[in-house]
């Protein structure tokens, strides 16, 4: 069931909910979509959404991002209505979500693209079906993890146990992007780059700022951040785009 990898790409996930990784995979998509490429994304697994027979929130925003035209059930397979774990929220539909059916849509996806980015469900350890986790998804689909991490207290313990669980997975690992830093930060904030950088064993491709606005408005500020980073050869070469 598993796929070759036939283009570049991430597949995005978080060390908590709420860091903003979908902001962060959205202003991936926008970046490099202003560059010219072919940008496939996808949500295969979205949770808390009001139509479900629309792709959600999330997945909208990452459609944007990317200027995608792909079918609405590829780039969101599963919309699911309850704001829980997908393997709970299906359940309580009386649905199962199936690996299989996401790794095709995930094959369509990618199909003529210059990169594609997915953006998981929570965490590596979030469950999808029975003893299935995000992590497998992410074998299945061979794609290299990117760790998005809040820049506020905690974030270290956070990080490190989220690069470890990969490492022990032998999931291959992009590395991670600290998201959120105030424009004044504390002490916790100030010195989490450097803590993380030191002690996480992965690249440290971006520290993002915290941004306001809509949805929209929010991934615009954090393109430019991107664009701007001195780490951007790092993420490039992860993406295979140097």
């Amino acid at each position: 069931m598993s796929v070759d990898r036939n283009c570049p790409g991430l597949f995005v996930t978080g060390t908590d909910t709420g860091v903003g990784k979908t902001m962060v995979a959205a202003a991936l998509a926008r970046y490099c979509s202003r560059r010219g490429l072919k940008v496939g994304v996808m949500k295969p697994c979205e949770t808390g959404v009001d139509e479900v027979q629309h792709p959600g929130a999330d997945a909208n925003l990452l459609r944007w991002a990317a200027g995608s035209r792909d079918r609405e059930q590829a780039i969101a397979p599963y919309r699911l209505k309850e704001p829980l774990a997908p393997s709970l929220a299906a359940a309580r539909e009386g649905r199962i979500i199936d690996p299989a059916h996401i790794v095709e849509c995930f094959r369509e996806v990618r199909t003529g693209k210059d990169l594609v980015i997915v953006e998981g469900a929570g965490g590596l350890m979030v469950p999808l079906r029975g003893g299935y986790l995000t992590a497998d998804l992410i074998r299945e689909l061979a794609l290299p993890l990117l760790v998005v991490s809040r820049a506020s207290l905690g974030t270290i313990n956070h990080t490190l146990l989220t690069v470890f669980a990969a490492r022990t997975m032998d999931l291959p690992l992009a590395g991670f992007m600290i998201n959120g830093m105030p424009a004044s930060p504390g002490a916790a904030e100030q010195e989490a780059p450097h803590q993380l950088a030191a002690l996480a064993s992965a690249d440290l491709l971006a520290v993002l700022p915290e941004v306001a606005g809509s949805a929209e408005e929010k991934v615009e500020r954090l393109t430019e951040a991107i664009a701007c980073s001195p780490t951007l050869p790092w993420l490039a070469s992860h993406l295979g785009l140097s």
